[in-house]
């Protein structure tokens, strides 16, 4: 598996060091930066280019993946999903984890790398990474509506919204 990896300064600590462990297990690692400690770097740029490149392999028919970094792993998610094709989804545990690939077909994940210890962290991507896509046709259909809404603007009609008080 390619696994398209970005942080901010928050995670470098935690990249390099899951870089060096997943490449261990077998996994390709493209490491999208920061490669230098800054504490006022600007992440999204980091976490958009992972995020494209892990939409331009699965297009190549390249099986891969995207693993992003912050302090909370907001920012990066919300950065991420800004990629037409990109599902990133905030990764807190092992059901999150593998919630995301099982129902979400996510291909990115977001993690907070001042929540958790290192042995977590590895724990979430492996679940990640080793959890497949359920194909589920309710899931299937979320994903097009989804998919929809992303290339084109355009709804699935549900109930109008209620004003209240």
């Amino acid at each position: 598996m390619r696994i398209h990896i970005a942080t901010d300064h928050a995670g470098l600590e935690f990249s390099t060091r899951l870089q060096d462990e997943l490449a261990a297990r077998g996994h390709q690692i493209v490491d999208h930066g920061p490669v230098a400690y800054d504490a006022v770097d600007d992440y999204p740029a980091f976490c958009i280019r992972a995020a494209q490149a892990v939409v331009a392999d699965q297009r190549a028919g390249v099986e891969a993946l995207g693993v992003v970094f912050g302090g909370s792993g907001n920012g990066e998610q919300i950065a991420a999903n800004k990629v037409e094709g990109v599902r990133a989804a905030l990764v807190w545990n092992l059901s999150t984890a593998e919630l995301a690939r099982e129902h979400n077909d996510a291909n990115v994940i977001s993690i907070g790398a001042r929540q958790h210890a290192f042995d977590e962290v590895l724990s979430f991507i492996e679940r990640f990474v080793e959890t497949p896509f359920s194909g589920d046709e309710r899931h299937v259909r979320r994903i097009g509506q989804i998919a929809s809404f992303e290339r084109d603007g355009s709804l699935v009609d549900g109930p109008a919204p209620r004003a209240r008080g």
